[in-house]
């Protein structure tokens, strides 16, 4: 409570503050995987086959992830971006992540200050688990799910 002791004062939500214990979103969380029988997602392993991630490493969103999981996914600072990453070092339609097969690129759009990969500026570049991509001063880190076995892989068995 705040310590105004004008008895006509009334503290409104925007001057309260609230503190959750991290032992009770521990708690939400097993209860909820106790009534759907779902598991948390707790990396990489919970990904679809052929799917991947990327991980905000640094920017304003640290700690967010993006599932790369169509043939196309937007980035950019424009709202409708599948990646809205909203910073003026971002271009309205920055770059865009597609998968092709086993495989996935980051394809900078036209963008003003470019798509860096492993600190590499690059127009196109394939993707390699753990690659780091910049774009603008987002830092993301890509994360591979399980890939399918290809058909050499099963013959050699």
């Amino acid at each position: 409570m705040s310590e105004n002791k004008d008895p006509g004062y009334q503290e409104t939500a925007a001057e309260t503050t609230s503190v959750f214990r991290a032992d009770f979103l521990n708690e939400v969380d097993t209860s909820r995987t106790e009534q759907t029988g779902e598991q948390p997602v707790q990396g990489v392993e919970g990904l679809p086959q052929g799917a991947a991630l990327l991980v905000v490493k640094r920017g304003p969103n640290a700690g967010s992830r993006f599932l790369l999981d169509q043939p196309t996914t937007s980035a950019g600072r424009h709202p409708d971006s599948d990646i809205f990453l909203d910073d003026v070092t971002v271009s309205r339609r920055h770059a865009e992540f597609r998968q092709d097969d086993d495989t996935f690129q980051v394809v900078d759009v036209g963008s003003l200050n470019g798509t860096y990969v492993n600190r590499e500026p690059v127009d196109s570049s394939e993707l390699q688990n753990g690659d780091e991509v910049q774009i603008g001063k987002f830092r993301l880190v890509f994360l591979t799910g399980p890939r399918p076995a290809s058909s050499e892989a099963a013959g050699t068995l």
